[in-house]
């Protein structure tokens, strides 16, 4: 048994809504094996994991899989369990699990839930498995460890685990925004996160936001230039001064008296940081220990407090507890911080709300001045400290004081913090007790500031050991979303089967005629604010992302693929709008789709993460679009409705407008926004660019469903026929059915390459020229199904007597030739007479095609790439025609009196 393949879900998919991995398991020689196969497995298996007693399986009860397992299931779904016990026993909190066959014997998919904040390259999934599938083939081999043999792999994933999670600072800003509604990505493994979308987007790495100012943060990361700056504003802070060398630092000892503290001049997590010194001696080592600069200060007295400062106000105090054991009478001290270090809570580096206790040369040098050694016994409650920083990175603890506080206090740390502008500081003072008052410089107290952090830790704040727990992280939440903004822009997602980057190109192009700033991602790539800035197949997360993520972007507008969206899931977790243009056959064979309903059901992922009180279009000639609204997790009563339709008399839409609702639809000719019984003119077909005079009626679904949804978004109506006339298909939507003139004979592009968008690409020139008068270079794709490419040829067949042929650059798995042979002779047997040449390559082919049409005519080009094909059309010297195509030598063909094929009669308009 072993992985093959192992893919990411980083959003909402059509397994649930939260992110999933999803591993290709191939089961090798368990292939066509049952559990009840293998004698002795269930009960060796729930000895090594009893926890999966637990398990509900299909049968939403615990005991659920142990019954499965017992009546006899295949490896995979065992692997799948395994997977997921080994993630709960590791402190990896999921449930959800899923396997499914590929088609292939002894192939399947295991699908399990991911952390909602686990790295999309995390390798924990594929460890998880991996040792699940270790397990299990060494279980059926008779050889299953005991659950003490494998605490030693279990540590190891947890391990793992652990340096992938997020820190308990970084996780508290994630949860807290996420309890807001505010959208969360975490970049890579980083704890650098971006909350928001577009130009409401924020980024945080740790307490460290987009708008920490980088002087305010260099300024207290040098403590000299923090205490002098701190001194001259009147803050009461520690007498001291820089030294560069051993002899400035002991200059400094005998001017302040001692003792004093040496620490580094910029260090970081009391690193190097020497207290008690009185002695030339001590501050000599203690400079060597810092291996650099280091400021000398006088030692004050008091508590050690962090007080932490989030936009000017304070949010939090903690009394900071130096490291320390407690004796028994018994344990050494060593093996007390044993006992301490067993604590859950704490772990490596910042990785938990508590450090683990190191004993290291800074620990015996703390124990030797008190005359101990790690092998020293402690009386019973005797104290003995371990470090003389009260840091949590060498293992102290926090107790809240917050409540405490004297106003003088929160004064001063409300100035520390605005003298180095600071949006979130952490300002360390001692104190002889925070809720008292403090003096003012110069009195000589012995209390005051003692450092200033930019980035401060939050752990004891969020843990603290004793007092009360405070939600710093909503803190600072708070102030970077002010007012209770959720931080989200308007968007709205496109899908469908055709059509789908039209719609998405009109949308983008109404609303930004609102003044909005769109981001907009097509199959042909990303455009910020009106310019492309990626050229590629932008309809998956990835691309969503790059949108949401842009500064400038005032409103999101994202063709939404098939391919993206089962490969790698939502690049989004809801948006305001949904658009589903139409599901007919294409793709079918790819990623485990085998019929319409498949596509369907992907498709309804788009419609189900529209948000409670979004807008729902949906195409209401189309019986696969319409079955969405019933599917219980698209609730219709949850979301606002909007059909489209070509058919004003069409049952759907009638019973809709009954009782009250909105739809757009096609009306004697006119684009008609209707509500109820009222009926608004919007703008007459004719004059739809690119509908040439509405001879192409899929230009009126598409614009009907791009006005639904930019007036939902907000769009106003009196500008709509404006803006629309403005829209220029050759600049604005090249590539989908643009006219171009080459001399006396037209060229019509279309990137159709299924039936029903060649049906409709067809029908629309034999309406303009009749389908007599029609030539075509076509290329195919070779990822499609044969019978999905018979069906294409057929309905060609049926459309057109003169075709050349050519096939993609990309062959897609086919051998060279292969589609384009099958599709000529599935046309010749549907069309025996047909005249149908092949070519090598689009410029042969449509050199070919112009020398098959007569003056007057149309050729149809069908292509795989527009860019090379728009240059290669330049060079020819065609020009775009736009408007209404006259044939050379007589009049145009009126849209009233259409001629179509009758062969095409009977294929549906999308």
């Amino acid at each position: 048994m072993k992985i093959e393949s192992l893919r990411r879900l980083r959003g909402p998919n059509v397994y649930l809504s939260r992110p999933a991995t999803v591993a290709r398991l191939h089961l090798g020689d368990l292939t066509g094996v049952e559990t009840t196969d293998v004698t002795g497995f269930t009960e060796r298996l729930l000895r090594a994991l009893p926890g999966l007693a637990e398990h509900h399986c299909a049968a939403g009860t615990p005991g659920g899989f142990v019954s499965r397992l017992r009546g006899g299931t295949y490896f995979g779904h065992v692997a799948e369990h395994v997977g997921i016990e080994l993630s709960q026993l590791i402190g990896r909190d999921v449930t959800f699990g899923r396997t499914v066959g590929t088609g292939v014997d002894g192939v399947y998919d295991v699908i399990t839930e991911c952390p909602v904040d686990e790295s999309p390259e995390s390798p924990v999934p594929g460890a998880l498995l991996a040792a699940a599938i270790d397990l299990v083939v060494r279980v059926a081999a008779g050889a299953g460890p005991s659950t003490a043999q494998l605490a030693g792999p279990l540590a190891g994933l947890a391990a793992l685990a652990e340096r992938e999670a997020t820190g308990p600072s970084t996780r508290s800003i994630i949860e807290a925004a996420r309890r807001r509604g505010i959208p969360v990505e975490r970049f890579d493994d980083l704890s650098l996160v971006r909350l928001g979308w577009g130009h409401r987007r924020r980024m945080a790495w740790a307490a460290m936001t987009d708008r920490t100012s980088a002087l305010g943060v260099d300024i207290a990361g040098d403590k000299h230039v923090t205490r002098r700056l701190l001194d001259e504003a009147g803050i009461p802070v520690a007498p001291g001064g820089a030294a560069g060398t051993g002899d400035e630092a002991v200059r400094i000892l005998e001017l302040l008296g001692g003792p004093v503290v040496v620490k580094p001049r910029n260090g970081r997590h009391g690193r190097a940081v020497a207290l008690h010194l009185t002695t030339a001696d001590q501050v000599r080592a203690a400079f060597a220990a810092v291996g650099g600069e280091a400021v000398v200060e006088r030692q004050l007295d008091g508590r050690d407090y962090r007080v932490l400062v989030v936009a000017g106000e304070v949010v939090a105090a903690a009394e900071r507890v130096a490291a320390h054991v407690v004796g028994d009478g018994q344990a050494t001290i060593t093996e007390l911080v044993e006992r301490v270090n067993a604590d859950p809570r704490r772990g490596a580096g910042h990785s938990r709300v508590l450090t683990r206790i190191v004993v290291d040369d800074a620990v015996r040098r703390v124990l030797a001045r008190d005359g101990r050694t790690p092998e020293s016994v402690l009386a019973r409650g005797e104290v003995a400290g371990l470090r003389d920083t009260a840091n949590l990175s060498t293992g102290g603890t926090g107790r809240d004081v917050t409540d405490q506080v004297h106003p003088d206090v929160t004064r001063i740390c409300r100035r520390v913090a605005a003298l180095l502008g600071l949006d979130i500081a952490g300002i360390d003072l001692r104190l002889p007790d925070v809720g008292a008052p403090v003096p003012p410089a110069g009195a000589a107290t012995g209390a005051g500031v003692i450092e200033v952090n930019a980035v401060p830790g939050l752990r004891m704040h969020l843990a603290p050991v004793e007092g009360r727990s405070r939600d710093v992280g909503d803190a600072i939440v708070r102030a970077m979303f002010p007012g209770g903004s959720d931080g989200r822009i308007p968007a709205v997602a496109i899908t469908g089967t055709n059509g789908k980057t039209t719609v998405t190109r009109l949308i983008a192009h109404l609303l930004s005629g609102s003044g909005l700033r769109t981001g907009t991602a097509t199959s042909d790539g990303v455009t910020i604010d009106g310019r492309v800035v990626q050229i590629a197949d932008a309809t998956g997360p990835r691309s969503a992302q790059m949108v949401l993520g842009d500064p400038q972007v005032e409103v999101a507008v994202l063709e939404t693929a098939r391919g993206g969206l089962l490969r790698r899931g939502l690049g989004y977790d809801w948006t305001d709008v949904g658009v589903i243009t139409n599901i007919t056959a294409d793709h079918l064979g790819q990623d485990g789709l085998t019929s319409v309903e498949d596509l369907a059901h992907v498709k309804a992922v788009v419609a189900e993460r529209v948000r409670d009180g979004g807008t729902l279009v949906l195409n209401a000639d189309d019986p696969w679009v319409r079955s969405l609204a019933d599917r219980p997790r698209v609730r219709a009563d949850r979301k606002r409705l909007i059909w489209f339709s070509l058919d004003p008399q069409n049952p759907v839409l009638a019973e809709h407008l009954s009782r009250g609702g909105a739809a757009y639809l096609l009306h004697d000719g006119w684009l008609v926004q209707a509500t109820g019984a009222r009926r608004t003119p919007l703008m007459r077909l004719a004059d739809v660019p690119g509908a040439y005079g509405g001879a192409a009626l899929h230009v009126a679904a598409n614009t009907l469903a791009a006005i639904a949804a930019a007036r939902a978004l907000g769009a106003r109506p009196e500008n709509l026929a404006d803006r629309l006339g403005e829209f220029d298909p050759a600049a604005d939507n090249p590539g989908r059915g643009t006219l171009f003139r080459l001399g006396d004979v037209s060229l019509y592009v279309d990137y159709a390459h299924n039936p029903a968008a060649l049906a409709t690409t067809l029908r629309t020139l034999h309406r303009l020229w009749g389908p007599e008068r029609c030539v075509a270079a076509v290329t195919l794709p070779g990822d499609r199904r044969d019978d999905l490419l018979a069906a294409s040829a057929q309905v060609l067949a049926d459309g057109l007597t003169r075709v050349v042929l050519y096939e993609d650059e990309e062959s897609r798995g086919r051998a060279p030739g292969e589609v384009a042979a099958l599709v000529e002779r599935e046309m010749r047997a549907r069309r025996p007479r047909l005249t149908a040449v092949s070519a090598d390559g689009f410029r042969a082919a449509v050199t070919g095609a112009l020398d098959l049409a007569a003056p007057g005519e149309v050729v149809l080009v069908i292509y795989e790439s527009w860019g090379p094909l728009r240059s290669f059309l330049a060079g020819l010297g065609a020009v775009p025609a736009g408007g209404m195509p006259v044939p050379a030598g007589s009049a145009p063909l009126p849209p009233a009196a259409p001629q179509v094929s009758r062969q095409l009669t009977g294929i549906p308009i999308y």
